[in-house]
């Protein structure tokens, strides 16, 4: 079967399209695939069906829909649709789901641009964007799960949008990008990075005049709609436009399968890369970080969990509970390393400690250990908790940075390790309850459970070998 939520909801099975005719089953559904391989609890797909409120008869007629959901689906929707005693599972095999898929080809379109593959990013990136057909769950009648789920996905389609044409830009495709960015600044006026490359495209196109109009309505926009200033980013690019900079330009024709060997290019947060940088403190380049421990070979599963930090690679905090042996450092760390490339000013990683044999890591020598990595000298470093945490902010302001905070006891071993100021993403992992964190500091709760029983079987058989599963289906299913 074939699962379709980026744009009207769609399926398909053996390549005939299923009907699923009732508003409330489309939600119910809707609600499930969003959670796929996931319990759902029955209060929250109450609260989705009936947009918030659900009447007293809500149990019982759940279970009525659930059971017509099924019989839309035909023969397999008695094996997809499960029943648990918190709520209830929908089973999805890998590219079942459009959403995943969508998040897969955008994390390995960043890996590909992270290793310089142009054109091989350029061209899993457009992959991904294909998939959309419209505007997410646009015939799913819940304004609860359109308000939750559309932003976000949103978000991440623009994100993979500027990869994609940041791609093309490197592979000196500048003129082939000026319409569609031309039309995207004019849905989204108040995104500087489409502004920015708006500008890079003109400027290499012969526009300079062009290019520099651009930046004078973006900031004529922020200042009427927002009443801010353009971003350092933007502001930079201006001038140096200004200044005819030939660095902006290619350095020589595309060549062939292999992209662009540019002068100076703009990177994804604006900032320029020249190449064969060496020494960054010698060049004076910034800093870029990178303390990840390297991912879990094999990975399998958290298809939702992965599309859902997806959603936050724009900035914010991301909290990832669950019980001892779960699988919560190796979502992090997997997530991370195949999208660090969505973070260019680095990643840092600490284990907290928070619970184990050894006391808990404190703030402030978690703090040194990142002022170290951002290459302080140790004279310059504070000697309190204050102190390192106003240098460490200093430091990461204006930046795209990941930061994994791993094994963390609670809120406050957190809360002094937090960038600022919005753009970096900082991923935190614990056994306990973060709800001071979801509060005060906005951060979203994701809460892991057991690996779904498809989920269980794609890992086992990574692990032993397809045939010997399929030779195997009830050792497998033990």
């Amino acid at each position: 079967m074939e699962f379709g939520l980026l744009g009207p909801l769609a399926v398909d099975a053996g390549g005939s399209r299923v009907r699923v005719s009732a508003g409330k089953q489309r939600v119910l559904l809707a609600a499930l695939l969003l959670r796929a391989n996931q319990v759902v609890p029955a209060g929250d797909l109450a609260e989705a069906v009936w947009d918030g409120c659900p009447p007293g008869s809500a149990r019982v007629t759940l279970q009525n829909y659930v059971k017509r959901l099924r019989q839309a689906l035909g023969p397999a929707g008695y094996e997809r649709i499960v029943t648990r005693p918190a709520g209830y599972l929908i089973e999805v095999a890998p590219g079942e789901l459009d959403v995943a898929r969508f998040g897969e080809l955008l994390a390995d379109g960043l890996a590909a641009a992270r290793a310089g593959a142009w054109e091989r990013s350029s061209e899993l990136l457009s992959a991904a964007l294909e998939l959309w057909r419209g505007e997410p769950l646009a015939d799913v009648p819940s304004q609860l799960l359109a308000e939750a789920e559309v932003p976000r996905l949103a978000e991440i389609r623009l994100g993979a949008l500027e990869a994609r044409v940041e791609a093309d830009l490197r592979l000196g495709r500048h003129r082939e990008v000026v319409a569609e960015l031309q039309a995207l600044v004019a849905a989204e006026p108040l995104r500087e990075r489409l502004c920015e490359l708006l500008m890079v495209a003109l400027y290499r196109s012969g526009q300079q005049a062009a290019a520099l109009a651009v930046y004078r309505q973006a900031r004529r926009t922020l200042i009427e709609h927002v009443g801010i200033e353009p971003g350092p980013g933007l502001r930079e690019l201006n001038q140096r436009i200004l200044r005819s900079d030939r660095a902006l330009l290619l350095s020589r024709p595309p060549l062939t399968g292999g992209g662009d060997v540019p002068v100076s290019v703009a990177g994804p947060a604006g900032r320029d890369v020249p190449p064969g940088a060496g020494d960054p403190r010698a060049a004076g380049e910034a800093v870029r970080p990178d303390l990840l421990p390297a991912g879990v070979a094999g990975f399998t599963g958290r298809v939702r969990e992965l599309g859902v930090l997806s959603g936050l690679v724009g900035g914010g905090v991301a909290a990832v509970g669950g019980s001892a042996g779960v699988g919560k450092t190796a979502l992090a760390v997997h997530w991370a390393r195949r999208m660090a490339g969505a973070f260019p000013d680095g990643q840092l990683y600490v284990n907290l400690r928070g619970f184990g044999p050894a006391e808990p890591l404190p703030a402030a020598e978690a703090l040194r250990r990142f002022l170290d990595a951002l290459q302080v000298p140790a004279g310059r470093i504070p000697a309190g908790v204050a102190g390192r945490q106003a240098l460490f902010r200093s430091l990461v302001a204006g930046k795209r940075m990941l930061v994994v905070l791993d094994n963390a006891r609670d809120a406050a071993q957190v809360r002094p390790l937090l960038p600022g100021t919005p753009g970096s993403l900082v991923l935190v992992t614990s056994r306990a309850e973060l709800a001071s964190l979801v509060v005060a500091d906005g951060a979203v709760q994701l809460n892991l459970d057991v690996l779904s029983g498809a989920e269980a079987r794609a890992m086992l058989a990574a692990r032993v070998g397809a045939a010997r599963a399929a030779a195997e289906p009830a050792a497998v299913g033990q």
